[in-house]
Parts: structure tokens; sequence; C-alpha cells
């Protein structure tokens, strides 16, 4: 949700150009095998591999990772597919679907891994995922845990939300604003 929310109604109203990283739970939180958890998050690691596959790739278009992460979140979210071809997914946004034999090769762990680091530095590694970082008013490279949100809120309510976030990206000393959340998600439409 939070990728949309940046996506649909900020991006178009703010100067921002946005770079998707990878932050991979099956690393974060290293599950055991017999853990429920384990498979869903080695699946979606498996999909970090394909995109930095994208990423990695020379004739890859500059929105190429952000066309990809998209279309994973339709398919998992909206159409509710856990154990789709990503070499399906790699083709319905036009790129090449050799990239989905990345899916099993972990030689693109490092990669992941490296960027993953990145982000955690910002944020400390006790934060999960959505990260959002970019430069303070003072040139500061800053990130954040969240927000977690349920739905995308309307314009007006998107942009006064990341106003907030720049705001308090500009305050010294402030760490955290947190609530327990009450409702699931609510995807939308799919887009």
């Amino acid at each position: 949700m939070t990728a949309r929310w940046v996506v649909d109604e900020v991006r178009p109203h703010r100067d921002l150009t946005v770079t998707w990283q990878p932050i991979s739970l099956f690393f974060k939180n290293e599950p055991d095998a017999d853990s429920d958890y384990f498979e869903p998050l080695q699946r979606t690691h498996g999909l970090l591999r394909v995109i930095e596959s994208v990423r990695s790739a020379d004739d890859s278009p500059i929105d190429a990772v952000e066309s990809l992460y998209i279309e994973y979140g339709r398919r998992i979210h909206h159409d509710q597919s856990q154990d789709f071809d990503p070499a399906d997914a790699l083709r319905s946004v036009g790129l090449d679907a050799r990239h989905a034999q990345a899916f099993d090769e972990p030689s693109w762990d490092a990669e992941i891994r490296t960027r993953m680091d990145r982000g955690l530095a910002l944020t400390g590694d006790d934060v999960g995922t959505p990260i959002i970082a970019f430069d303070d008013r003072n040139g500061t490279k800053q990130g954040y845990f969240g927000p977690v949100i349920t739905r995308v809120p309307s314009t007006e309510d998107s942009l006064a939300m990341w106003d907030a976030l720049v705001a308090m990206m500009n305050v010294d000393g402030f760490w955290e604003l947190k609530r327990t959340r009450t409702q699931g998600p609510e995807f939308g439409d799919r887009p």
C-alpha cells in the first residue's frame, strides 16, 4: 500500500525520483525451515532475485524495477496468487522472461543483502518494510520504517501525510511514531 501511495498519489504532485530497493524478509527474519513463514518468504526472496536481474540488465527500461514490483503486487494482493510464474510477470510488463532464471540463483543474494543493508543502516535493524529514505534539508540521507497504511488515502491526505513525513525527517531527535493496527489492507482496484 505504501508503494501505491507514493506512485499513485504523491509522486505526481511532488518532485520525486523513486529508486526501489530490496528488503528480504527471508534474510531479515531467518525463518526456520519448518516454520509456516519459510516457504512464503523464500518465494518472495526469489522474486527479489528476479528484480535484481532486471535491474542489472543494460537493456532494461528505466522504470523496469518499478513495473515488475507493481506487477508482483497485482498478482499477490489483487489476484491472491502466490505461485505465479515469474516469467509470466516479466512478460506482462514487457520484460525479457529470461530474468526468471534468477529466481533460483543464489548469486543474486549478495546484491540483495548489500542493498538491504544500506536501508537498514539508515533505520536500524528493528524495523521491517517499507523503508522510505531521502535527504533531509541538510543533505543527510535519513530513513524511516513506514508509513504502514491499510489503504491509499485521498490525494489531499496523501500529500499532507508525505509533507508531514518530510517535516519529521528534518527534526533532529525524532525517531518513532506508531499505533496498533486495527484494520487489514484494502488494496482497491487492480492497477
